[in-house]
């Protein structure tokens, strides 16, 4: 039996390895199967087969059938992917479960309390990083602006505001009712990001130069070097700088240009 490599990657995202994708499929083909014939057919050593269609078993993919020689039946596609969405569910449940025990227990306290003391050893220049991909820069981004205590500002071009506005809603939310002022610098070429900004910031146009900054208190910095519009979001990138010296000077230039404008 041959299955196109496409089909076998796709599988991946039921969780199965390419060993548990071939035995599948091929059990899928006949219905019904041995270990030995299964392997024959999907070219998996018989040394592994074994296991594999275990695996496959406690992943609710296959039942193994009474009686000898041990045979095994394929479960429907269509019920497989209701166990795999259950099981997805299952897990996701667990784990925020987790996750909001963690939030209030004394291990959470401990490291907390951990990282404020590190970080108080730590030479400032020290406190930079590079954060890799746009999902993670608004990750960052929502951390810093959220735990603003006098003021955010964002330069940043008309897709960008767009973006921010809906990625960081929450913590925009959050911190303008802590008092934060909030002030964007956008292209404004219609109406578009003064409303997405309309309840959490202050807007103004500004020219399109490029450049796209967030910073936080006057301390914290994440510069965005590239250009967003000939930049994929994978590739996307930021550079995070907790120097107030140097968050000073940024904030100073986005002042320049807001109090131009």
């Amino acid at each position: 039996m041959i299955v196109q490599k496409q089909m076998l990657t796709k599988l991946k995202d039921f969780g199965l390895n390419s060993y548990e994708a071939k035995l599948w499929t091929g059990l899928l083909s006949r219905g019904v199967a041995t270990a030995g014939e299964l392997s024959d057919i999907a070219n998996v050593p018989r040394s592994r087969s074994y296991d594999v269609l275990e695996s496959l078993e406690r992943k609710g993919f296959v039942i193994m059938k009474l009686g000898k020689p041990i045979k095994y039946i394929a479960v429907p596609p269509t019920e497989v992917v209701e166990r795999v969405k259950k099981h997805v569910q299952e897990e996701a449940e667990g784990q925020q479960k987790l996750l909001e025990e963690l939030r209030g227990s004394d291990v959470l306290q401990e490291l907390t309390v951990l990282h404020k003391q590190g970080v108080e050893l730590v030479d400032p220049m020290e406190l930079t990083g590079v954060v890799k991909g746009r999902q993670n820069l608004y990750h960052q981004l929502a951390s810093l602006v959220k735990d603003a205590k006098k003021s955010v500002v964002i330069m940043t071009s008309e897709a960008g505001a767009l973006r921010k506005a809906d990625m960081l809603k929450t913590a925009l939310q959050k911190a303008k009712e802590n008092g934060v002022r909030i002030r964007v610098l956008a292209p404004l070429k219609n109406q578009s990001v003064q409303k997405a900004f309309a309840t959490v910031a202050q807007v103004k146009h500004a020219e399109s130069s490029g450049s796209r900054f967030c910073v936080v208190d006057g301390k914290q910095v994440v510069l965005m070097p590239t250009n967003d519009a000939e930049t994929h979001a994978n590739y996307d990138f930021g550079v995070w700088v907790n120097i107030p010296s140097f968050g000073a000077a940024i904030e100073n230039i986005f002042n320049n240009v807001w109090d131009s404008n």
